[in-house]
C-alpha cells in the first residue's frame, strides 16, 4: 500500500511525541445543494498528558455534482506548547471535494484541496498554506472499512506564522465502524512529520474521529 511505502520513507526525526487526537464532525444538509459542516477536535500533546490544541471549525459548502463540492469556512485554533506562549490562530479557507474513484464493491477515492488563509493574533504577518488530502476507504465486511490517507501541508509563504514550502505531512490508516444510521466512528493511528529549521518532530497519534450526517 502506498501508505505503508510513505510510513516507512519517512524521514528519522530526532524528537518524537505520543499523541491523542479527538475529532467530532457534523454535516447538517439544509438541502440537496447546500450543506454545513461543523467540527471540534482536541489533541492532547506531551504524551497525551496535556491538551496541546484546541480546533473549532465551521464551513458552508455547495454540491456542484453528486462527485463534486466546493465550500469556504473559518476555523479558531488554539495551540498551547510547552515552553513557548500560547497562541490564538484565526483560519479563513476555501476547499474543493472531488470523488476519483467509486467502484461497485464499495471502494472510494476522495480529494480534498484546501487553500488556508492563516493569522495569528500574537504575530504581525499572515500567511497563506495549501493542503492536499486524499482518501481511501475499502470495504472489509458488510459494515466496515479500511481507511487510509495522506495529507502534506505546503507553506506558500515564509514569516513569523510559517516557514515555507513543506512543513507537514499526516499519514493515517484505521477503520470505520458504524454506530447508526448517519454516525460513525473511525479509530486509528496517525503519523506526523513536522518539518522544521531545526529538529523535525514525529508525532505518533492515537486518533479517533466521530462523523455524523444530518
Amino acid at each position: 500500500m502506498p501508505l505503508v511505502i510513505l510510513l516507512a520513507a519517512a524521514p528519522a526525526a530526532a524528537e518524537e511525541d505520543g499523541n491523542i487526537w479527538l475529532g467530532q464532525f457534523a454535516t447538517i444538509n439544509a438541502s440537496e445543494a447546500v450543506f454545513v459542516r461543523a467540527e471540534a477536535q482536541q489533541r492532547f500533546t506531551q504524551d497525551a498528558e496535556r491538551l496541546g490544541q484546541l480546533l473549532l471549525r465551521g464551513l458552508v459548502g455547495y454540491r456542484i455534482s453528486d462527485k463534486a463540492s466546493i465550500g469556504a469556512g473559518y476555523a479558531y485554533v488554539m495551540t498551547d506548547p510547552v515552553g513557548p506562549a500560547k497562541l490564538n490562530e484565526d483560519r479563513v479557507y476555501q476547499e474543493l471535494n472531488l470523488r476519483l474513484i467509486e467502484s461497485e464493491g464499495g471502494t472510494t477515492l476522495d480529494s480534498r484541496t484546501r487553500l488556508e488563509w492563516r493569522s495569528f493574533r500574537e504575530r504581525p504577518d499572515s500567511a497563506w498554506r495549501l493542503r492536499q488530502f486524499v482518501q481511501l476507504r475499502v470495504p472489509v465486511s458488510e459494515n466496515n472499512k479500511i481507511v487510509a490517507f495522506t495529507e502534506p501541508f505546503i507553506d506558500l509563504d515564509d514569516g513569523t506564522v510559517q516557514r515555507g514550502g513543506l512543513s507537514v505531512w499526516r499519514n493515517f490508516v484505521g477503520v470505520s465502524i458504524p454506530l447508526t444510521k448517519g454516525v460513525e466512528v473511525v479509530p486509528g493511528y496517525l503519523n506526523q512529520q513536522v518539518f522544521r529549521d531545526g529538529e523535525d518532530r514525529s508525532d505518533h497519534v492515537a486518533n479517533v474521529n466521530l462523523f455524523m450526517t444530518f
